[in-house]
């Protein structure tokens, strides 16, 4: 079995090996996904037209361009999994060829992105050494690192793998802070980046960045750690369900979630109190669910 790591800064999942398909006569994106760098896929098929099957840590399956990935054997994917990876915590920053700001770009990631951290603090301070997906070596600056929560191990025996959470209302609160870090991105359909993100993309990768894996589309899985609660008993993070939409609860009758409609176009507040400004009728009128991982 092979296996691949991302090494293009973010690389489209599709649901078929082809980017595009035709749907009730019109020819729309085939996007399903995102994969950012530094991410370990398990390849389930042979290639085809370009296109390898893919299934990523997270359970999500489709197809990705060949040319956005490392390819390599199960010894080297572990290798990489264990090694000091660490996971890039700005909008957007840069790796350079030279611990200072006039080195040479080699790569610009978005948060949530997985480098290997070979010096914490290399010859300038607050500069650290780092290892890309693709194998070259550079500088960023580490106060653009956070520590990695997730396990992508999950691939290799095809289940998902769940961090242990020490203290609940922690958790909460930085699944919450973790969401805030996505306001005003723009809606992206199938967008799990700061490049653009979609309202799946935002919940999942904020549980994500914070050791929990859920399901990446806007329903409650079975086999993942979601469950359902009552209305009355929302809490800060828990996950509101609608039809075909999903947000995060922050608490005070308040939501955060990444929106296409008109106006919004992205990662914004609403509200379910119908005095409230950001009060959106037909959300609050077609919530179906609460879900919580407590």
């Amino acid at each position: 079995m092979e296996y691949a790591v991302v090494t293009k800064a973010v690389s489209t999942i599709y649901e078929c090996p082809l980017d595009t398909m035709e749907a009730k006569g019109e020819v729309i994106s085939a996007v399903s996904d995102e994969a950012l760098s530094g991410m370990l896929l398990v390849v389930t098929g042979k290639e085809t037209e370009g296109y390898l099957p893919i299934r990523t840590f997270y359970g999500y399956t489709g197809y990705i361009s060949s040319k956005d990935v490392r390819l390599f054997g199960r010894e080297a994917a572990e290798a990489w999994e264990d090694s000091a990876l660490w996971v890039t915590d700005a909008f957007c920053v840069d790796v350079v060829s030279l611990p200072k700001v006039q080195g040479v770009r080699l790569a610009s990631l978005f948060r949530g992105s997985i480098v290997q951290v070979l010096l914490w603090e290399s010859e300038e301070a607050g500069w650290a050494k780092i290892r890309l997906a693709d194998d070259r070596t550079g500088y960023i600056r580490n106060q653009y690192l956070r520590e990695k929560r997730f396990s992508q191990k999950g691939i290799f025996g095809g289940e998902i793998i769940q961090s242990k959470i020490l203290d609940e209302q922690q958790f909460r609160k930085d699944v919450v802070e973790t969401a805030k870090t996505f306001l005003d991105v723009q809606y992206r359909w199938g967008g799990r980046s700061t490049a653009g993100i979609d309202c799946s993309g935002l919940t999942s990768v904020s549980y994500m960045l914070n050791g929990i894996l859920t399901y990446r589309d806007a329903r409650i899985e079975k086999g993942y750690p979601v469950h359902e609660i009552p209305l009355e008993n929302r809490k800060q993070g828990d996950l509101l369900y609608f039809p075909g939409h999903i947000a995060m609860y922050v608490g005070e009758n308040r939501y955060i979630h990444s929106t296409g409609k008109v106006g919004s176009g992205g990662v914004v507040y609403n509200s379910l109190d119908a005095g409230s400004r950001e009060y959106r009728q037909d959300l609050a009128e077609s919530l179906y669910a609460v879900g919580s991982i407590f």
